[in-house]
């Protein structure tokens, strides 16, 4: 081990606790796993509403897709430096702030009266996630043993499919009867309770580095290199796509070497220069979110308009989904701690591809009994996946840097989110123009949609030898 390991590992970290949490993990445990919950019902709850904000709003299907979009960029583009900030001055800080941001944009989308409006707050929304998403796991793996960690992240795992399955259900029993904007009454209701619950029964902080500096220059450059490649790849072809595409590549690689010249840089370079874990373990994350995302925005207008469900019966189909994810992620998370999580997550992956190839096959006449099996099998993958590798992630860096680690693979979904919706809109702009998804534009959809679920296939079929190729853990130097 050089002197520079040597330094690393001795460093001592601040974890404040105060006497008056008598059993921290726990408490811990359990507000992060109810906030895993709330996040995901955020974003998932309004994709089956999605139809009826474009009817209010007359909104066609390229605008509609910016309500994800919007609220995906503002969390990724924020992700690490929230994650960074929490290291430095306290995970809780920035965990608490981001449930009142969250609550304040999501009742000026309960008053929007435009659907630009609506986009501009789920910018902000957007905003919250960030600093709740990159803080909520460091809280939670500076408590627990390593020797539970998979189990632990099993749990949070299986709270976050738990909110996606609730949320289409949930969102089209709200949408269809009580309207859309209620969606967001709720998830006011939730926020509340979680900032209630945290500033009575969560005490003390965590500060893993205290005395760091945070790199501020590092996080406009990052911020500007993301947008910008993200933006530009979301509006594809046009020929200012390309060149926003090309200045956001150039913006980040200009961050990586400014990151390795600067004094206390906003990422570690070395955990992606030395750390083989690391580095596939994130690419895995990218590849899998960039493959599954948007299957949920398809289907949701497929059942909706190509076999004309309601919002409610459209949220029970896709409910199968994220109910098989939150019954097998404890399972793979526990299997984690025991297994090799290369193993399993590449595993998940190959169920992921077989539900994605066969959702491809999907035609105005499919019977229901058949998506119902495709998400099954999405479902399945999904959860073998996830925990495992989120296990392999944190357990592959030291203390100092799990709120960066967190955030960084937060930011891999965010861009595997992003990437996902591009490729659909890309996809969707081609085929459909801007106009909204009638009638007539029913065959020129499923042709849309095929196309957008091949691609997936082929990203996930790539993602199983990246999951193969971090190699196994040296559990030995955990910390």
């Amino acid at each position: 081990m050089n002197q520079k390991a040597r330094l690393i590992k001795n460093i001592k970290y601040e974890t404040v606790m105060t006497d008056t949490a008598s059993n921290p993990k726990r408490v811990a445990i359990f507000v992060v796993t109810l906030s895993s919950f709330i996040l995901p019902f955020t974003a998932t709850s309004v994709n089956v509403a999605l139809p009826s904000i474009g009817t209010e709003f007359a909104m066609g299907l390229i605008l509609l897709g910016w309500i994800n979009n919007a609220f995906l960029m503002a969390c990724m583009v924020f992700l690490i430096p929230f994650g960074k900030l929490g290291d430095i001055y306290g995970c809780k800080k920035i965990f608490t702030g981001g449930y009142w941001v969250l609550l304040a944009a999501s009742l000026l989308i309960v008053i929007s009266r435009s659907g630009t409006m609506v986009i501009t707050c789920r910018v902000l929304q957007g905003f919250a996630c960030a600093m709740i998403a990159a803080t909520g796991i460091p809280m939670m793996i500076s408590v627990v043993p390593v020797s539970e960690r998979g189990y632990g992240l099993g749990i949070i795992t299986a709270a976050v499919y738990f909110g996606q399955s609730t949320g289409p259900f949930l969102g089209g029993i709200i949408t269809q009867h009580l309207g859309w904007r209620f969606i967001f009454w709720l998830i006011i209701l939730l926020s509340l309770a979680i900032l209630a619950i945290t500033h009575f029964t969560l005490k003390g902080d965590w500060v893993e580095a205290p005395g760091k500096r945070f790199d501020l220059r590092g996080a406009v450059i990052l911020a500007f290199g993301l947008s910008a490649t993200m933006y530009g790849f979301s509006t594809l072809p046009s020929t200012r796509a390309v060149v926003l595409v090309a200045t956001g590549i150039v913006g980040l690689v200009f961050f990586v070497f400014f990151e390795m010249r600067a004094g206390y840089p906003l990422v570690e370079i070395n955990l992606f220069r030395h750390n083989a874990i690391f580095v596939f373990s994130n690419l895995a994350t990218l590849i899998n979110h960039a493959a599954i995302f948007a299957v949920s925005f398809l289907l949701s207008f497929y059942l909706q308009e190509v076999k004309a469900l309601t919002p409610q019966s459209t949220g029970l189909v896709l409910v199968a989904q994220p109910i098989l994810q939150a019954l097998f992620s404890p399972m793979a998370g526990r299997l984690s701690d025991r297994i090799e999580p290369r193993l399993l997550a590449s595993g998940g992956m190959a169920f992921i591809l077989l539900g994605l190839s066969m959702l491809v096959f999907l035609g105005a006449d499919s019977p229901l009994f058949y998506v119902v099996l495709c998400l099954v099998i999405l479902g399945i993958g999904v959860g073998l996946f996830s925990s495992p590798n989120t296990n392999a992630v944190m357990n592959s860096v030291d203390r100092q840097f799990y709120g960066v680690a967190s955030a960084t693979l937060s930011t891999m979904r965010q861009m595997g989110n992003m990437f996902s919706m591009g490729i659909v809109m890309i996809s969707m702009s081609l085929l459909l123009g801007k106009s909204g998804l009638i009638p007539d534009d029913a065959g020129q959809f499923l042709v849309s949609m095929r196309i957008s679920l091949g691609a997936f296939a082929v990203m996930c079929f790539g993602g199983i030898f990246a999951s193969l190729a971090r190699g196994n853990m040296n559990r030995s130097n955990v910390n």
